[in-house]
C-alpha cells in the first residue's frame, strides 16, 4: 500500500462515506414496498384500493399500462364508479408520488447550505448536525405505522433530503481535502459508489420476506438511522480537516498535527506548501455571487451549459427507474419484480465502480456522449417492448434487458461527469456558487420527475420512454455541438473554448482570462 494511504486516512474516508451510503439507502428504499404502502395509504384514509391493482403481483394482472390505471382485462365499471375510482386512486397516487418527490424537495433547499455550514462549524460538527436532520426523518418514518402514515412519511422523507443535501456538499468536500493530491479523483469517486451501494443495500433488504412486507416496511423505512449512529460516534476519532483549519482559520499548528495524523507521522511541508499557496490564490480572487453567473458574460455560457448537463442526468429519466423501476418491472410482466430491481442496482454499482477508472482514462466529454446515445437507444426498446407486450410476451425480456443497459450507460458517463465538468469550468471565485446553483437545479429536476412521473406514465402508459428518448436526444445533439473537452485543460483553455463556441475569440485573451478567473469586477 503506497505510504500515503494511511490506516487513519482509510477510517476517516470510510466514515464520511457513510453519509453517502444513507444518501444512495434513501434514494432506494422507498421503490420496493410501493404497493405495500400505498395499500396501507388507502386503509388509512378509508380509500379502497382497487382491487385490479396489482397488489398481490400476480402475473395475470400485468398489462401495458402501468400499474396506476386500471387494467382493461376486467370488465368495464359503470360511469359512477369509474369516476369514483379515478377520484380516489388520483389521492392515492398524489400522496404516493409526494411520498417520492418531498425527499427531492428537501434536497433542494438544502443543497445551498452544505458549504456554508462547513465553512461555519467545520466539516466534522457538520456532519454531526446534518446526522440530527437524519434521525429526525428516520424517527418520523419509524413511527410512521402507528399515526397518519402518509403525513409522517412525507415529512420525514422531506427531512431526510435535507439531511441528503447537506451531505451532497459535505462529504465530497471532505474526502477532497483530506485525500493526497494522487488519490483526490480515487477518492472523490468514492461518494458516488457508496451511493449507489446504498441504493443497491435498501433494495435488497425491502425484499417481501426481509423487511418489505405489511409488518415491517415502517422498520425498513426507518433503518437509515443506523449508519447515522454508528457515523456520528465515529466521527469523533476523525480529524478535521486541514485545508479548513489552514485556509479558513488560519491556524497552521492545527493543521499540520491534522495532516500527520492523515499521513501517519510523514513530512507534511510539501502540503502546508500546496495549502499556503491556495490560501493566498483564494484571497486575491473575488468571491462571485449567483446573479453575476448570469450576468457576467464571462461566465454565462459556463453556467448555462452547467445547467444543461445536470438537466440532461436528471431528466434523461434515470431517477424514474430508480424510483418506480418495481412498478414498471411488474407492467412489463415480472410476477416477483422487486428482484430485477435489485438486478438495476447491482448493474449500477458495478458501472459506477468501472467509471472510476474511465473518467481519467477517456475525455469528459466523450464519454458523457456515449452514455448519452446508448441510452437513447435503450429508451426506444424498453417503450417498444411495452408497446408490444400483449401481442408478444417476450417483449418483456427486451423491456428489462434494455433497462439494464439504460442504468449501464448512465454510469459510464451522465452520473458522475456532470458533478466533475462543473468544478472544472470554473476556478476558485466562482465555484462555489457554480456548485451551488448546479446541484439546486439537479435536485430540482429530481424533484420534478419523481413527482410527475406517475401522472406522465399513466398519461402516455407504455409509451412513456419514448418520451425520455426525445429528451435524452435533444441533449445529446447539445453535448455535441456546445460543450467543451476538459480533460487536462486549464482554466485559461477552458475559457477559450467557450469563446470560441459564442463567436468571440477575437476579444483580447488576457483580458477574458483575467475576467474568467474572476480577478477583477465584472459587474
Amino acid at each position: 500500500m503506497p505510504d500515503q494511504i494511511t490506516g487513519t486516512l482509510v477510517f476517516t474516508v470510510f466514515t464520511a462515506v457513510l453519509g453517502s451510503f444513507q444518501f444512495g439507502y434513501d434514494i432506494g428504499v422507498i421503490n420496493a414496498p410501493e404497493q405495500v404502502i400505498m395499500s396501507h395509504y388507502s386503509k388509512v384514509l378509508g380509500i379502497p384500493l382497487d382491487d385490479r391493482k396489482a397488489v398481490n403481483n400476480h402475473p395475470i394482472e400485468s398489462t401495458p399500462e402501468l400499474p396506476t390505471t386500471p387494467s382493461p382485462m376486467n370488465p368495464t365499471p359503470t360511469p359512477w364508479a369509474e369516476e369514483e375510482f379515478v377520484a380516489s386512486s388520483g389521492i392515492i397516487t398524489m400522496f404516493w408520488s409526494l411520498s417520492v418527490s418531498s425527499f427531492a424537495v428537501g434536497g433542494m433547499i438544502a443543497s445551498f447550505f452544505g458549504g456554508w455550514l462547513g465553512d461555519k462549524l467545520g466539516r466534522i460538527k457538520a456532519l454531526l448536525v446534518a446526522n440530527i436532520l437524519s434521525l429526525t426523518g428516520a424517527l418520523l418514518m419509524g413511527l410512521s405505522k402507528l399515526g397518519p402514515s402518509h403525513i409522517l412519511i412525507i415529512s420525514g422523507r422531506g427531512i431526510s433530503g435535507l439531511y441528503c443535501g447537506l451531505i451532497s456538499g459535505l462529504v465530497p468536500m471532505y474526502i477532497g481535502e483530506i485525500a493526497p493530491t494522487t488519490f483526490r479523483g480515487a477518492f472523490g469517486a468514492l461518494h458516488q459508489l457508496a451511493i449507489v451501494t446504498g441504493i443497491l443495500i435498501s433494495q435488497i433488504i425491502g425484499l417481501d420476506f426481509l423487511l418489505g412486507n405489511h409488518e415491517l416496511w415502517h422498520i425498513l423505512l426507518a433503518l437509515s438511522a443506523v449508519p447515522a449512529v454508528l457515523q456520528s460516534l465515529l466521527l469523533f476519532f476523525c480529524p478535521e480537516s486541514p485545508r479548513y483549519l489552514y485556509i479558513k482559520l488560519d491556524e497552521e499548528d492545527k493543521a499540520k498535527k491534522s495532516l500527520k495524523r492523515l499521513r501517519g507521522g510523514a513530512d507534511v511541508t510539501k502540503d502546508i506548501a500546496e495549502m499556503r499557496r491556495e490560501r493566498e490564490e483564494a484571497s486575491s480572487e473575488q468571491k462571485v455571487s449567483i446573479i453575476q453567473l448570469f450576468t457576467n458574460s464571462s461566465y454565462r455560457q459556463p453556467i448555462f451549459v452547467a445547467l444543461m448537463l445536470h438537466m440532461a442526468q436528471q431528466f434523461s429519466g434515470i431517477n424514474a427507474i430508480f424510483y418506480y423501476s418495481t412498478g414498471i418491472f411488474r407492467t412489463a410482466g415480472l410476477s416477483q419484480p422487486v428482484y430485477a430491481t435489485i438486478g438495476v442496482g447491482a448493474i449500477n454499482t458495478i458501472f459506477t465502480a468501472l467509471s472510476v477508472f474511465l473518467v481519467e482514462k477517456a475525455g469528459r466529454r466523450s464519454l458523457f456522449l456515449i452514455g448519452m446515445s446508448g441510452m437513447f437507444v435503450c429508451a426506444i426498446f424498453m417503450s417498444v417492448g411495452l408497446v408490444m407486450l400483449d401481442k408478444l410476451t417476450w417483449m418483456s425480456y427486451v423491456s428489462m434487458t434494455a433497462i439494464f443497459l439504460f442504468v449501464s450507460f448512465f454510469e459510464i458517463g451522465p452520473g458522475p461527469i456532470p458533478w466533475f465538468m462543473v468544478a472544472e469550468f470554473f476556478s476558485q471565485g466562482p465555484r462555489p456558487a457554480a456548485l451551488a446553483i448546479a446541484a439546486f437545479s439537479n435536485w430540482t429536476c429530481n424533484f420534478i420527475v419523481a413527482l410527475c412521473f406517475p401522472y406522465i406514465a399513466d398519461f402516455c402508459g407504455p409509451y412513456v420512454f419514448f418520451l425520455f428518448a426525445g429528451v435524452v436526444l435533444g441533449f445529446t445533439l447539445f453535448t455535441f455541438f456546445k460543450v467543451p473537452e476538459t480533460k487536462g485543460k486549464s482554466f485559461e483553455e477552458i475559457a477559450a473554448e467557450f469563446r470560441k463556441n459564442r463567436g468571440s475569440a477575437q476579444a483580447p485573451k488576457a483580458a477574458i482570462e483575467m475576467k474568467f478567473l474572476g480577478a477583477t469586477e465584472t459587474v
